[in-house]
């Protein structure tokens, strides 16, 4: 089976990589702006009619797209998640090829959801940022492509090669700090959060199993467990065996925080904002615009917990790896900075 792998330099991407080049009946081509790349080719700036001729000379089975960008302002977002999926559906439709898609999507496409509850395939989608609006929109053009296609929506990743600037990743730079200069205190803000964590490696399963598979429409790819940042938290500490005290600074009730970010005027020793940073507000304008008490990059609110029966079902696909190997992973990289 050939296989083009588009964005096999990005953190899922690599993990998929690994996981399709240990498959002896796999013929993998892979296709980014990168040097290292099989083929060099930039989705939000390419035409639909170069990216075909490809297709058509390569005519690969099953087309995973593992491309797009997490950051930055909505043109950008909208460019490379939504612009490229856009130009990858008109190439397969105009190609001979019929190759199946694979197109990864994420959890925030779904937006915030209620506390204790477990999001399904069929929960209305309600992005609360510009990040999930652009992936949405990516999954709505893939469904309504008329192509072999499936959606995997994405859960929190973790595990080795968890990017710095991500929550986890910024809670174990801020433990190896505090390991690294004695501190025996740890002050964290942003804890509050539960997310559905699940490890890298057990996504690439699921990547692999979905490129075999005929199962069509969304899938949801987690663990179906919701596990708070602060349990996350208490867990990097066991691992990396830092035995200082963790204070969290969050004031309940949806209160403002102390501090905004890392390097903040006036921050004690020590203090790590685990999500994005906010812009300086009174309280009034905090209570008035924040729908939850912490924030988090994904724009999902203080919950999220996927249902995962259709992946088991249509995919024969169940995670493997819990979230302390995955933990012990990312301590494993931080700690080599020591």
């Amino acid at each position: 089976m050939r296989v083009l792998l588009i964005g096999a330099n990005g953190y899922l991407g690599r993990y998929v990589a690994d996981r399709l080049l240990a498959d002896p009946a796999v013929q993998l081509t892979a296709l980014g702006r990168g040097d290292d790349a099989d083929v060099r080719f930039d989705l939000a700036t390419g035409s639909p009619g170069a990216l075909t001729r490809f297709l058509d000379a390569v005519h690969p089975g099953v087309v995973i797209n593992c491309a797009g960008a997490t950051r930055g302002g909505a043109r950008e977002l909208t460019r490379h998640n939504t612009v490229a999926v856009a130009t990858i559906c008109e190439s397969l439709r105009r190609s001979g090829c019929g190759a199946r898609l694979v197109q990864l999507g994420c959890a925030a496409e779904y937006g915030p959801s209620q506390p204790g509850s477990s999001t399904a395939e069929d929960a209305v989608p309600r992005p609360g940022g510009p990040y999930g609006v652009s992936k949405l929109a990516a999954t709505e053009l893939v469904l309504g492509s008329g192509l072999d296609a499936v959606v995997l929506r994405i859960f929190s990743p973790v595990g080795p090669g968890t990017p710095a600037g991500s929550p986890l990743g910024r809670l174990a730079e801020a433990m190896r700090r505090a390991m690294q200069a004695g501190d025996g205190e740890l002050k964290l803000s942003g804890l509050g959060v539960q997310r559905d964590f699940v490890d890298v490696r057990d996504v690439a399963r699921a990547v692999h199993a979905a490129s075999l598979s005929a199962a069509q429409g969304v899938v949801n790819i987690g663990t179906g467990r919701a596990v708070r940042l602060r349990d996350a938290a208490a867990v990097l500490a066991r691992v990396a065996g830092y035995g200082g005290a963790l204070h969290e600074l969050d004031v309940p009730h949806g209160g403002p925080q102390q501090g905004h970010g890392h390097g903040h005027p006036g921050r004690p020793a020590g203090l790590a904002s685990i999500g994005s940073p906010r812009s300086e507000a009174t309280v009034e304008q905090l209570a008035a615009t924040a729908p939850q008490p912490f924030p988090y990059p994904d724009g999902c609110g203080a919950w999220q917990q996927a249902d995962v029966r259709t992946a088991r079902d249509r995919l024969g696909w169940r995670p493997r790896i819990g979230l302390e190997e995955s933990l012990a992973d990312i301590w494993m990289e931080a700690a080599c900075r020591i």
